[in-house]
């Protein structure tokens, strides 16, 4: 079954709007094509993020000022 598209309307800075004409006539694809690649390209880092999260969740916690000691302890600051 096709999906339907939903309509939305979006306000674009001018100079992202006029890049965003040049590029869709230069790769033949729509501005529509383009907005949704951005998108799902911008939701699948989101969900890369959210799960390098979740598998260092187990992880102990170091605090800066820990990493600070131990970094003069070393001679490296």
């Amino acid at each position: 079954m096709a999906q339907l598209s939903k309509r939305a309307t979006i306000y674009l800075d001018p100079q992202l709007h006029r890049a965003l004409k040049v590029k869709a006539a230069a790769t033949s694809r729509s501005m529509s094509e383009l907005i949704n690649e951005a998108i799902r390209l911008s939701l699948a880092e989101d969900a890369e993020d959210l799960a390098a999260f979740e598998e260092r969740a187990n992880e102990p916690v170091v605090s800066f000022e820990d990493v600070l000691k131990e970094l003069k302890q070393h001679g490296r600051i």
